[in-house]
């Protein structure tokens, strides 16, 4: 299975997140194979430019959802539910054994989703209470997703 985040906005090269990034990157697309991840990569789209915020969301949405076709629709959105480490590596077992191509993971502006994504769903997923900037979360994610393999591949990486 390919497992693709799809961002809205662009990671400066060289800066610290493209960094990090690059490096959860290298050792899920390592240790995936073990579990049948064959890809793991990111699509940015830009942030929208127009001046109200539903336009906005809309447009990046459309943006997004262009980019999921033929995919599992994992949201992150500040409505979506909390899951410890194990239970999102569940979530990414199941994917797995459903028979899927492809998971994109999928993370909005600073203005949230537009209904539309919301509506694409297959699973909305909050990374916690707090907000974060749009390119921590991204780093998060990636933790996560490589906590969530190492997980699967009974890795001693993660502990309980």
């Amino acid at each position: 299975m390919k497992v693709t985040v799809a961002a809205v906005g662009r990671t400066r090269r060289g800066g610290p997140e493209a960094l990090l990034w690059h490096e959860y990157a290298k050792r899920i697309t390592g240790l995936g194979r073990s579990i049948g991840i064959s890809g793991f990569g990111i699509v940015e789209v830009p942030e929208a430019a127009m001046r109200g915020a539903p336009e906005r969301k809309s447009r990046e949405a459309a943006a997004l959802l262009e980019k999921t076709s033929g995919s599992t629709v994992f949201v992150l959105d500040r409505s979506g539910k909390s899951l410890t480490s194990a239970a999102f590596a569940g979530r990414l077992r199941d994917t797995l054994e459903s028979g899927t191509g492809a998971l994109s993971l999928l993370i909005g502006g600073p203005d949230g989703h537009g209904g539309d994504v919301l509506e694409r769903a297959d699973f909305t997923l909050r990374l916690g209470a707090m907000t974060w900037p749009h390119m921590l979360a991204r780093i998060m994610l990636a933790e996560q997703l490589y906590r969530a393999v190492t997980i699967l591949a009974n890795h001693p990486y993660h502990r309980a």
